[in-house]
């Protein structure tokens, strides 16, 4: 923690901010530090800690003083760390919070994640070394004249220079992701191409699949899983993780959704996101706060918790009259049935059979039959025979 010098945390002419991230806490080595939770700033220069509520509070160490970082994982109440080592103190650095250490590292703990996107971010700029290619100015000050009440900038060719280095890596940024963007709908056609050829073939020889080798290829299409999974790591926490993990909830939930009615249990989507996320698992809780942000963020989908307190997730287009209407049509036609016989003659898990099955006696189109043989329901003759 020697290594470290007071500063005002303004960038300086020449210097680029890379990135930030809150929750920070430092570590002089093995020991905690009075810097316990502040906003870590990453430049082309510097790495720079502002305390989160003492903004005066501010501290840098240049980039040029790190050696080599290494990542730590997170442990069992214990957050995720990055490790910089470094060079010996310069005997004519600035005034810091310490004098001296005995630790000749320190440790960037990560409370609130994004150490990965961080340590990927860090260990570029410690092999690019841009701090050699633009040496820092002078930080970058602001003088207003009371009498005129206009701003006069200092170093106005320094930021000239600065605009016009931004605006041509700009362009290159541009036109480098129109290649990508052309190389990947190139892509994209092939793939179009791939599944209508293979759609085409099972249509082809639907008497020659069965049935089994059907559910066996939808395996293993499923089983390439997520390729970018939003995790924590890498969208933070709270809200704006749930909705980002909704939108991919939406993404990859419709076709299962249509293939079953419409309509699918909390829990069957739970084990049919986490096989595809692989190692990636999501917590019940993220998911039902996930699906909780479906309907205000006016996707596809919506959850529907039912007087039971079983939750699903349906279609917006999924219309509950129907399936209603659907249901008495079936109990109608076999003069009675159980949730379990409902369940084999439509093809749904039983949980969601007896779902249909009291929300049609809800509306009144059935009635039930509650014995030591168990639950039975029945058209409602009072309804249709009165």
């Amino acid at each position: 923690m020697d290594r470290f010098f007071w500063t005002s945390g303004l960038l300086e002419l020449g210097e680029t901010l890379v990135l930030q991230q809150r929750g920070v806490r430092l570590y002089d080595g093995e020991e905690k530090v009075k810097f316990d939770s502040g906003v870590l700033l990453l430049s082309t220069h510097r790495l720079i800690w502002r305390d989160q509520k003492n903004h005066e509070c501010c501290i840098a160490i240049p980039l040029s003083q790190v050696v080599f970082i290494e990542e730590q994982a997170a442990g069992i109440g214990k957050s995720a760390k990055i490790v910089a080592h470094l060079h010996p103190a310069s005997p004519n650095k600035e005034p810091g919070p310490f004098q001296s250490s005995k630790y000749s590292y320190i440790k960037l703990s990560f409370k609130e994640h994004g150490q990965i996107e961080f340590f990927r971010r860090f260990s570029e700029e410690i092999t690019q070394r841009r701090w050699e290619n633009m040496p820092a100015g002078q930080t970058i000050q602001v003088n207003k004249d009371p009498q005129a009440g206009r701003i006069r900038a200092v170093g106005i060719v320094g930021i000239e220079r600065k605009l016009e280095a931004k605006r041509k890596e700009t362009d290159k940024n541009i036109s480098e992701a129109f290649e990508d963007l052309s190389k990947l709908m190139e892509k994209a056609k092939e793939m179009v191409e791939l599944s209508k050829s293979i759609a085409n073939k099972i249509k082809e020889k639907q008497g020659d699949i069965t049935e089994d080798e059907t559910i066996r290829f939808k395996s293993y299409l499923l089983s390439m899983g997520i390729a970018n999974p939003v995790t924590r790591e890498t969208h933070g926490s709270g809200t704006h993780y749930h909705m980002q993990l909704a939108k991919q909830l939406a993404g990859m939930l419709q076709t299962p959704l249509e293939e079953r009615g419409g309509i699918m249990s909390l829990t069957e989507v739970y084990c049919l996101v986490n096989r595809a996320r692989g190692l990636e698992l999501l917590s019940p809780e993220d998911l039902v706060n996930a699906c909780k942000m479906l309907e205000p963020l006016k996707l596809p989908l919506r959850l529907q918790i039912f007087d039971s307190g079983v939750m699903v997730i349906e279609l917006q287009s999924h219309n509950e009259e129907e399936m209603v209407a659907s249901a008495l049509e079936t109990v109608s036609e076999k003069g009675s049935l159980t949730a379990d016989e409902f369940a084999k003659l439509v093809g749904m898990s039983v949980l969601l059979a007896k779902e249909r099955l009291l929300l049609a006696e809800k509306m009144g189109h059935l009635c039930r039959d509650d014995s030591v043989e168990g639950l039975r329901f029945y058209p409602n003759l009072f309804l249709t025979q009165s």
